[in-house]
């Protein structure tokens, strides 16, 4: 037995301790409690309120990614042609999302869909020769893909003016331009639905969660269970825990919480935070001209994160719009975290892949500090590029959600940073974390699956498991991009459970 250990004896010993309470915490424990309702959860969360770090709404992009719009998810390959890999694989994810949460309100676990999904058309907007030509051949790549269908590509001016009022008005007449759009895209508050989740877990009697509870320190017990140190800042006492099975899902914080567990898997692990801020629009009768999310073109060296789009957004049951997000840099990993973050994360098995990782990133660090040190009225000029009527007294600056990107080993380069999101577990899978950031809460029911799949083998490969996820998720196991008639079937009966006939707001 460990010192640790020997010395504190539990005070609880639940199946599951989930800690952080975000839509990963949420989505699993769900999942959890469908699957095996005898298990007991905790969930620890080191703020007062749940849903308050990357999956609040103004923290988080809110696209419902779904590769529709996002151009950095098909990249142009040196021969030229269009790589849809990630696309595809992004599309499908959420439509497993969309499922689930269909099958959640069916059987209403969650009361009210339209509190965090509404529909809203994605769209992707180019101007330039070069620009439009990549748009193109885009949109000719994905139309093969049934997930893709319904996308339509134009640019004729008044077409574009039909689709982005906002966007067009007073463009320069000679300027080409292009854009394609899904009709199908939505907006999603995964602050709200995050709450819903958890509201459902809580009517549990042997689930409970605690807020303003940090965990500070996670160790193995002899018979391979988790012992974890946890302060109760509330009540400024602490409290220790015996659990099964221990999921990391705290954002940023996730990293150092993984390499107090000592497992050989976590080594070599280290992060890159990136932070961001929107640009919100306060009138009103500008909100209301636009109605979609454009996405355009990422600047040569910007983090996945910071492709410029301006979003309709619907927050706290309120139309809004917001414009960026710019990047920047911070120490934290976390956006009510501690300055001291990334220094204290440095290791011994991290600090070279770390280093290396950075030498090979001097683009990215500079655009970082040139987005840093961007003056309002820079600002307002990336804006124009989208809006050109845009006005510095219509918009306010307000902070974003903040990001840990994944720096890991690699033989040839001796670090990469990798800007998706990766799974670690142990071998025996005792414990398990979610490290990186995009496309993240959108592709949470994937990502929480193929963590069950990982570390419950057995019983997620049993006929009791698979049956149950099955009927929670019909598209289960098929590949949308290929079955067009599936596609369809499936997406109208997800459209009706989650409400998402036909655009809520529309524009003026």
């Amino acid at each position: 037995m460990s010192f640790f250990e020997n010395h504190h004896a539990p005070q609880s010993k639940p199946d599951v301790v989930l800690i952080g309470a975000g839509i990963m915490s949420a989505t699993l424990g769900v999942f959890i409690k469908l699957l095996e309702p005898s298990w007991s959860i905790e969930v620890y969360e080191r703020l007062e309120t749940i849903a308050a770090e990357s999956s609040d709404a103004l923290n988080n992009a809110g696209t419902g990614h779904s590769a529709f719009c996002e151009l950095n998810y098909t990249p142009e390959k040196e021969d030229g042609t269009i790589d849809t890999k990630k696309a595809v694989k992004i599309a499908e994810a959420f439509e497993i999302s969309k499922q689930f949460w269909a099958y959640l309100a069916e059987e209403k676990y969650i009361t009210d869909p339209t509190t965090f999904i509404h529909r809203v058309p994605h769209l992707s907007f180019v101007w330039g020769d070069e620009n439009i030509g990549f748009l193109k051949k885009r949109f000719e790549a994905l139309q093969q893909f049934a997930l893709f269908e319904e996308m339509e590509y134009s640019e004729d001016r008044s077409t574009l003016r039909k689709w982005m009022p906002l966007i067009m008005k007073d463009r320069e007449a000679g300027q080409r331009l292009a854009a394609t759009r899904m009709e199908i895209g939505t907006d999603v508050n995964f602050g709200e639905l995050t709450r819903a989740l958890f509201a459902y877990l809580e009517s549990f009697d042997n689930v409970q969660i605690y807020l303003d509870h940090e965990i500070r320190d996670i160790d193995r017990n002899a018979d391979g269970t988790w012992h974890l140190k946890v302060k109760d800042e509330t009540h400024d006492v602490k409290k220790y825990i015996d659990a099964r099975f221990v999921f990391i899902g705290a954002g940023g914080g996730a990293l150092p919480l993984l390499d107090k567990s000592d497992i050989p898997e976590a080594k070599g692990y280290g992060g890159f935070p990136v932070s961001g801020q929107w640009l919100i629009c306060q009138n009103q009768k500008v909100v209301n001209l636009h109605n979609s999310k454009v996405y355009g073109k990422a600047e040569v060296g910007a983090p996945p994160m910071s492709v410029p789009h301006l979003d309709t957004r619907i927050i706290n049951g309120h139309k809004a719009l917001l414009f960026g997000p710019f990047a920047g840099f911070s120490t934290k990993f976390l956006k009510q975290g501690s300055v001291l973050d990334l220094p204290a994360s440095l290791e011994i098995d991290n600090i070279i892949p770390m280093i290396s990782a950075g030498l090979h990133n001097i683009p990215l660090t500079k655009y970082l500090i040139d987005q840093v040190s961007q003056t309002a009225e820079e600002r307002l000029a990336s804006l124009r590029k989208f809006m050109p009527t845009a006005q510095l007294d219509d918009w306010k600056l307000e902070d974003a959600g903040l990001r840990v990107q994944i720096i890991k080993k690699d033989e040839d380069l001796g670090g990469v940073l990798e800007f998706g999101t990766e799974i670690v577990h142990a071998a025996d899978g005792s414990i398990a974390a979610l490290l990186g950031a995009s496309p993240g809460a959108s592709t949470s029911v994937s990502i929480m699956l193929e963590l069950l799949e990982q570390c419950f083998p057995e019983k997620f490969h049993s006929s009791h498991w698979q049956q149950k996820i099955k009927t929670m998720i019909p598209g289960f196991g098929c590949h949308l991009a290929s079955d067009s008639a599936l596609c369809q079937s499936i997406r109208a009966k997800t459209s009706r459970s989650l409400h998402l006939h036909k655009p809520v707001h529309k524009p003026a």
